[in-house]
C-alpha cells in the first residue's frame, strides 16, 4: 500500500506512562520453557484427499469479489483476486504452510539457504531444472534480476506500491550454472524467504512500460499449473486453464473460472448452481448448514411445517391441500379454511392471499434449501484479526492515558465470543498485533497492557482531567463531540452526508446519552422503554438495586463531553462489526464514555475516514503474515513530518508510534538468527500494547460453502491453496474417508 500523507498535529505523548511501560516490559517479554506461540486455533477444513480419488478434468466455479484492476501483485491496485491469480499462474519460492510458517516450495526450489554472512549476506538458490516458463525458456537469474531493479525503488518509473527487501539487495549473478542465483545483500534481511513471491518473467519487470501496463490485463508468459487464459472484463470472470508446460503434479481441474459476485448475491449464486465454491458471511453460512445438515421427517430442520404434498398446511386440522394435479387451487382452499373458521368474504379473501404469499415464499424457500444441499459449509479462522484502532493525532485520545482506559473497559474475551461463538468457532482473543496462535512470534503480551478493568480505567481518566458528571457547555445542533475535528459533515461518493453529531435518525446516534430515544409521559412523568439505546429484557422489580456501573454519570472536561466518535462501514457484510461496535460502546459506557457511531458507505470508509485519520474510534482488519518484521513495520512504525508539513503515516492509520517500536523491527529485520529476531519482535508487541494505538480483539472468522464433491478446497486458514490438487472426487468415492493429506 503506498504511503498517505495527511496533516493532523503531531502525537503528544506521556513521559511518565511510556517510561513505566519500558520498565516492566523485559519481564514481560520473556519466555518461558513453554513455547507462548502454542498451535492455530482453528485447522483447515478443505475436504483433503487423495488425488487418486479426484476425477480428471472438471471447471471450478470461485466467487471472488471482483475482477482485478491489475495481475500485477507489487502494484497499488492489486487485490485478492490479484493475489489468487498469481499463486495459480507464476512461480513462488515459499508458500505458507497450515500453521502460518514459510516452507519451501519444491515446484520451483530444489533449495534456498543462507551460505555468507561476511562481509555480505549472501543467499543462493538452486532451481527445480524443470522449472520452465510457458514459453519454454528457463527460470533463471535474469528474471530474479529484473525483479529486483523494478522493485529496489531506485528507478521512480516503476509505479510500485511496495519494495520491502528489494531495496537491501546489492546485486544477483548466476551461480555456477545456469540453475543457482546468487542474491548478494548490502544490509543483513532475516526475512529474505518473503522475496520472489510470486516470481513475474523478465518481460513484465524488466522495463517500466512493462511493469507499468504490462501486466494489468493480461500475462502473456506464466510458470504456474495453470495460465492464464482471459481477463473477462464483461462477464465479470478470469479463466485459468491448465498450462501445458507445467511440470509438477497435472492439474486436476481442466479450468478454473473466478467470477466476480458481490457477497449478499453469493447464495442466490450457489441455489442457482453458477458458483462451486464461495467465502460466505454467517446468514448465508447458516443457511448451507441448515441445508446440508440432517431433517426430522416430515418437518425439516429449519424449514415451515410442510403439508403432506409438499404444500404448507393450510392450518390446524386442515386436510391436506391438493397436489398440482388437483381440480381446487390452493387458494381455493385457502378461502374454504379461512370461513370456516369464522372470517367474513372480505376477511377470508385477505387472509387467503396473505397465506397465498406466505406458502409462495415457504414453497421458494425449500426450493432454494434442496439446491443448498448440495454444499456443505467448511470453516476455519482467516489469518488476520479484527482490532480496535484509537486515533492518537488529537483529540481526546492523543492522550495516552485515555487510550489505556479505552482498552482497559474491553471485555475482549466476551467480544471475541460474541462473533466466534455462534459460529462454532474458538473464541479466544487475540494476544499479538504481529502474529496469530501457532505462528513462531505468537506470544500474549497483552499484560503490557492490562486486562479489563473498570476501576482503573476510571482511574486513569481521572488522571487525565475527566470528571465524571462535570458540566457540559450546551452544544449548537451540528456542533461536534469532542475529539472529532473533521468536517461536520461529509459527503461520501453518493453524496450522502454521512457524518453527524446530533443524533439524528440518517445513521448516526449516540450510545450512551439516556435521555436522547426515551418517550416521557408527560402525566406520570415516567419513562418508557427505548429500543434504539436500552437492551432487551423485562424490568426488575421497583426497589430492585441498580447493577454496579448501570448508573456511571458521563465525563466532562473544559465543559465538553468525552464522547468518541465511532466510524462504522454501513454495507452488507458489516453486520459483526456493527454488533461488536455496540458492545464496545456499553462497555465504554459503564466508564462514563460515550460514543457517537456514524455510519458510512463502503466505499467511503477506509478512504475519506481511516487513512484520513477522520474518526476516533474505528474497527478495521490486519492480516498476520509469516514475515511480520517486514509486513507490520509500515503499520505500527512511528509517523514522521513530511517536507509539506504533512504526516507521513505509511500504514499507520492510529498515527501512535514510538522510537522503541521501530528500532526493535530494524533489529529483528537486520539479524540471520530466528531466535533472536522472534524475541525482538515480541519485545516490539509488547511495547505496541502499552502504547494502546490498537487493541486486538479476535481473529475472523473464515466461512466457506463449497460442492460437497469439490475437495482440497474451502477454508484455507493459513495455508497456501494448492491448485492443481484441487477437484471433484470420482463416481463412487464420495463415501470413501477421506485421506490425513493429498499425495503428491
Amino acid at each position: 500500500m503506498s504511503h498517505v500523507g495527511v496533516g493532523p498535529r503531531a502525537v503528544m505523548r506521556s513521559v511518565a506512562f511510556l517510561t513505566a511501560g519500558a520498565l516492566a516490559l523485559p519481564a514481560l517479554a520473556g519466555c518461558s520453557s513453554k513455547d507462548p506461540s502454542g498451535k492455530p486455533l482453528a485447522g483447515q477444513d478443505i475436504a483433503l484427499a487423495a488425488r487418486a480419488r479426484i476425477a480428471d478434468g472438471g471447471t471450478l466455479h470461485w466467487a471472488v469479489d471482483s475482477v482485478p484492476e491489475t495481475l500485477n501483485t507489487f502494484q497499488s491496485d492489486a487485490d485478492a483476486t490479484t493475489a489468487r491469480v498469481a499463486q495459480a499462474v507464476l512461480p513462488s519460492m515459499y508458500r505458507t504452510d497450515a500453521t502460518g510458517r514459510p516452507v519451501r516450495n519444491p515446484d520451483y526450489l530444489e533449495s534456498a539457504k543462507v551460505v555468507d554472512t561476511e562481509p555480505k549476506q549472501v543467499v543462493l538458490y538452486k532451481l527445480d531444472q524443470q522449472a520452465v516458463w510457458s514459453d519454454g525458456r528457463e527460470i533463471g537469474a535474469a528474471d530474479f534480476a529484473a525483479q529486483w531493479r523494478a522493485l529496489s525503488g531506485r528507478d521512480s518509473a516503476y509505479w510500485t506500491a511496495r519494495n520491502a527487501g528489494y531495496e537491501r539487495i546489492e546485486k544477483i549473478e548466476r551461480g555456477d550454472n545456469d540453475l543457482e542465483v546468487k542474491v548478494t545483500f548490502s544490509r543483513p534481511y532475516a526475512d529474505w524467504k518473503s522475496l520472489f513471491t510470486p516470481l513475474y518473467p523478465k518481460d513484465v519487470m524488466g522495463t517500466p512500460d512493462a511493469f507499468n501496463d504490462g501486466a494489468r490485463r493480461k500475462l502473456k508468459v506464466t510458470a504456474g499449473p495453470f495460465s492464464l487464459k482471459k481477463v473477462d472484463t464483461k462477464d465479470d470472470e478470469v479463466v485459468l486453464t491448465r498450462n501445458p508446460r507445467w511440470w509438477g503434479g497435472q492439474p486436476k481441474l481442466s479450468e478454473i473460472v473466478l467470477r466476480a459476485v458481490p457477497s449478499d448475491k453469493r447464495v442466490s449464486a450457489l441455489a442457482g448452481g453458477e458458483i462451486d465454491l464461495a467465502e460466505i458471511d454467517p446468514d448465508t453460512a447458516e443457511q448451507v448448514a441448515l441445508a446440508a445438515g440432517p431433517r426430522d421427517a416430515g418437518t425439516g430442520t429449519g424449514t415451515p411445517v410442510m403439508g403432506a404434498s409438499g404444500s404448507p398446511a393450510a392450518g390446524p386440522g386442515a386436510t391436506p391441500l391438493p397436489g398440482p394435479d388437483g381440480k381446487r387451487s390452493a387458494a381455493d382452499d385457502l378461502r374454504s379454511w379461512a370461513v370456516a373458521n369464522g372470517s367474513d368474504e372480505d376477511a377470508a379473501d385477505e387472509e387467503t392471499l396473505a397465506r397465498e404469499k406466505r406458502r409462495e415464499a415457504a414453497e421458494k424457500y425449500r426450493r432454494r434449501q434442496q439446491a443448498l444441499s448440495g454444499f456443505e459449509l467448511r470453516k476455519s479462522l482467516e489469518p488476520a484479526y479484527t482490532q480496535l484502532a484509537l486515533n492518537g493525532a488529537d483529540g481526546p485520545l492523543a492522550d495516552e492515558r485515555v487510550r489505556r482506559a479505552v482498552a482497559r473497559a474491553l471485555d475482549r474475551k466476551a467480544l471475541a465470543k460474541a462473533v466466534l461463538g455462534p459460529l462454532g468457532l474458538p473464541a479466544e482473543p487475540v494476544g499479538s498485533h504481529l502474529a496469530l496462535a501457532g505462528q513462531p512470534v505468537y506470544a500474549d503480551n497483552s499484560g503490557a497492557l492490562g486486562g479489563q478493568d473498570a476501576e482503573e480505567a476510571r482511574a486513569l481518566l481521572a488522571d487525565a482531567g475527566w470528571v465524571s458528571g462535570g458540566p457540559v457547555d450546551k452544544r449548537k445542533k451540528g456542533e461536534e463531540a469532542a475529539g472529532s475535528e473533521g468536517e461536520k459533515t461529509k459527503k461520501d461518493k453518493g453524496g450522502k452526508e454521512t457524518e453527524k453529531s446530533d443524533g439524528g435518525d440518517d445513521g448516526t446516534y449516540i450510545v450512551g446519552e439516556d435521555n436522547k430515544n426515551d418517550d416521557t409521559d408527560r402525566e406520570t412523568g415516567e419513562r418508557h422503554r427505548s429500543e434504539k439505546n436500552t437492551a432487551q429484557g423485562a424490568y426488575a422489580p421497583k426497589g430492585t438495586a441498580a447493577p454496579v456501573g448501570s448508573a456511571v454519570k458521563p465525563l466532562a472536561k473544559d465543559g465538553k463531553a468525552l464522547t468518541l466518535r465511532f466510524v462504522l462501514p454501513s454495507g452488507p457484510g458489516s453486520e459483526a462489526l456493527r454488533t461488536v461496535a455496540d458492545r464496545i460502546s456499553g462497555m465504554l459506557k459503564k466508564v462514563g464514555v460515550g460514543t457517537d457511531i456514524t455510519k458510512v458507505s463502503d466505499e467511503s470508509y477506509f478512504k475519506d475516514h481511516i487513512a484520513s485519520g477522520e474518526y476516533d474510534l474505528a474497527l478495521y482488519s490486519w492480516p498476520a503474515t509469516a514475515f511480520p518484521a517486514t509486513d507490520a513495520r509500515p503499520i505500527y512504525a512511528k509517523p514522521v513530518p513530511a517536507a509539506d508539513g504533512s504526516l507521513n503515516v505509511a500504514q499507520n492509520y492510529t498515527r501512535v508510534g514510538t522510537d522503541q517500536v521501530d528500532q526493535l523491527f530494524d533489529q529483528a529485520l537486520a539479524t540471520l538468527d530466528e531466535k533472536e529476531a522472534r524475541d525482538l519482535l515480541r519485545k516490539a508487541d509488547s511495547r505496541i500494547w502499552a502504547a494502546a494505538g490498537s487493541i486486538p480483539l479476535y481473529q475472523r472468522p473464515q466461512l466457506t460453502a463449497a460442492r460437497d464433491n469439490l475437495v482440497n478446497a474451502g477454508a484455507f486458514g493459513f495455508a497456501t491453496p494448492v491448485y492443481e490438487d484441487m477437484g471433484f472426487l470420482k463416481k463412487g468415492a464420495e463415501g470413501a474417508p477421506r485421506s490425513a493429506s493429498p499425495s503428491s
